[in-house]
């Protein structure tokens, strides 16, 4: 059983969506909400199965609670599927990326050995494909929901694999292919795990792989077309490299390098009209580092929650960010990401 409720007013325009998803003679009662055509955020409300009356119930107390703040039914919308394991560890983790200053890009930009694709402003997922099964796992290694393209994309391809990339909306954009056909494919090179996401793709699909380039002029001259653009930034990656799950603790073989100033910030407090206070860690210590205002259409997070926000730079007297804008939060994040590293601070160059 699957329910899907709307809210619109002003500028608001969210989805809420929740399954009774069966396991065995028992059942799951599972959920996704967040903008519509966004790629939503999803959980689970039964850490193990329970009776279907139980889990009714449960779905009841949801829908019922959504519709008493506005929510309405409505036929259209992008559709989640769950498989009863959200919020389970897959035991899979994904390779994390590194980032490089501008003084870097002469070098990453100049060579053949590292390509260059565009940096997704969406939401970490892999796809593991077993039989006539598809799972989406999260940048932190939990199962979690997908849209329901996704999924058809995914049974369309005759093999077995795993593919790691960035969903936006129902579109998941393929970077990596780590196993194919029950073979792991971690440990070859990057161009031959990349000859093998193409084979298996189409690029019309809701599976499609991301642009690629590996000449200078051709990395050259997509840079500066998404540089001028709005993208969100670009990614390197050495060819020869394998794929290493995890971060390095500096450097590496894949690295990123943003256009705007992104972070990862935990709400401290909520404040009035809308603002939220935000800190970050440094060491052992939690440290302030100002405030955001939350959209009308994102929901009001609590103390604890993770949210992403882009800023202009950070003063290096307080630690605040300036010109915040609140891009939503993240449940697919640890609170130990969450650090005064990601800071850029007005004295390092960074333009007022």
């Amino acid at each position: 059983m699957s329910t899907t409720l709307y809210f619109r007013e002003g500028s608001s325009d969210k989805v809420y969506q929740t399954d009774i998803v069966p396991d065995g003679d028992r059942f799951h009662v599972t959920f996704a909400y967040g903008r519509r055509g966004a790629t939503l955020q999803t959980g689970t409300k039964t850490t193990k199965p329970v009776p279907r009356d139980e889990a009714e119930r449960i779905a009841g107390k949801l829908i019922s609670a959504k519709l008493a703040k506005g929510y309405t039914p409505a036929e259209d919308g992008t559709p989640y599927r769950g498989n009863g394991n959200e919020g389970r560890d897959s035991g899979i983790r994904c390779q994390l990326l590194n980032s490089v200053d501008e003084d870097q890009l002469p070098r990453l930009l100049g060579d053949s050995r590292h390509v260059l694709q565009e940096k997704h402003d969406g939401k970490r997922i892999l796809i593991h494909k077993i039989g006539k099964e598809v799972h989406g796992i999260n940048r932190r290694g939990l199962f979690v929901s997908l849209p329901a393209p996704i999924v058809a994309a995914a049974m369309a391809i005759p093999t077995d694999f795993l593919i790691d990339g960035e969903a936006i909306g129902d579109v998941l954009h393929a970077f990596d292919l780590l196993e194919i056909s029950g073979h792991d494919a971690r440990q070859r090179s990057y161009i031959d795990r990349l000859t093998g996401l193409l084979c298996i793709l189409d690029v019309t699909s809701a599976i499609r792989p991301v642009r690629t380039v590996v000449e200078p002029d051709e990395k050259q001259a997509l840079f500066e077309s998404l540089r001028a653009g709005g993208a969100e930034g670009v990614v390197f990656k050495d060819r020869d490299s394998c794929y290493t799950p995890g971060r390095p603790n500096s450097g590496g073989f894949q690295l990123k390098f943003k256009f705007v100033t992104t972070g990862s910030f935990i709400v401290a407090a909520v404040n009035k009209r809308r603002s939220v206070a935000l800190v970050l860690l440094d060491g052992g210590r939690r440290v302030p580092a100002g405030n955001v205002t939350i959209p009308p259409d994102q929901d009001i997070p609590e103390p604890g929650d993770i949210l992403e926000v882009r800023f202009l730079y950070a003063f290096p007297e307080s630690g605040s960010i300036y010109q915040p804008v609140c891009l939503g939060k993240r449940d697919d994040i640890d609170e130990s990401e969450c650090h005064v590293g990601q800071l850029k601070y007005k004295d390092q160059g960074v333009a007022a």
